[in-house]
């Protein structure tokens, strides 16, 4: 059996609007050369990144090292027993956060998902809705208690970015971060002198 050589990270990218984030993730992945990315897309989320980018969803799945069917729930990555480091959903779908607080399991994003709640593996989810209603804050509250981490994509301004793409780029960064991968592009707030 092969050995592990690179700690294994999941990017799904489901149907709400911010495809960069899941994009501009596996490009920092990419960079960093220290992980294998694997890569799931809702049918959503292709649709979005053809709405959204300038990219088409082929282009995006080339980004990552290997890349699983929305439906193959028998994937290696649906499995406790496949390593992962973690797992980035971004963004994060109504649905998808819906499916992942009842443990539904009825597509690969939602499965791979739970396993990596069961095996206390880091679970971050960039849930991309505005405004919220008290379904969406209980859904997140239940995902919380079950140890995922809820990121809302909100933009940091300290930077000062001149870019949407500075934007996305720093939002993708700190989720990564939240991961416990460190990439370089990646801007703290400044220290005191």
């Amino acid at each position: 059996m092969a050995q592990v050589t690179k700690p294994r990270v999941i990017v799904a990218i489901s149907g709400a609007s911010g495809a960069i984030y899941g994009i501009k993730a596996l490009e920092l992945l990419r960079q960093s050369g220290g992980y294998e990315t694997h890569l799931v897309i809702s049918p959503a989320g292709a649709r979005t990144i053809s709405e959204e980018t300038d990219l088409s969803p082929a282009q995006v799945e080339a980004l990552a090292d290997v890349r699983h069917s929305f439906r193959d729930i028998a994937a290696p990555i649906s499995s406790g027993s496949f390593s992962v480091h973690g797992m980035l959903i971004a963004p994060c779908s109504a649905r998808t956060l819906g499916g992942i607080s009842v443990s539904l399991g009825d597509n690969l994003i939602v499965r791979a998902a739970d396993v990596c709640l069961k095996e206390r593996r880091r679970l971050v989810l960039l849930f991309r809705e505005t405004p919220l209603h008290l379904g969406h804050i209980e859904l997140m509250a239940n995902v919380t208690r079950f140890g995922a981490i809820v990121m809302p994509p909100v933009p940091a301004f300290y930077m000062r970015p001149a870019t949407v793409e500075e934007l996305a780029t720093q939002t993708a960064a700190r989720a990564l971060d939240l991961l416990g991968i460190t990439v370089s592009a990646l801007k703290r707030w400044p220290a005191e002198p």
